[in-house]
């Protein structure tokens, strides 16, 4: 197996804890599973995949 390393800013590092402890998974599986998404390639795809994912409670958007 392989071993990547990536230098991340105190400000990256802190928001990979935060959606990685958001999605209930250590930072290495959160990134692992980054890793191995698809790509979104066109407009389709973006739509397809929002459509997956309508009705997650866990997506919001918050009000600033």
């Amino acid at each position: 197996m392989a071993i990547l390393t990536v230098r991340l800013t105190a400000d990256e590092e802190r928001l990979l804890a935060k959606r990685s402890r958001g999605a209930g998974m250590k930072k290495a599986t959160f990134v692992r599973q980054l890793i191995r998404e698809e790509p979104f390639v066109t407009g389709a795809n973006v739509v397809k995949d929002a459509q997956r994912r309508m009705g997650d409670e866990r997506l919001r958007i918050s009000r600033k």
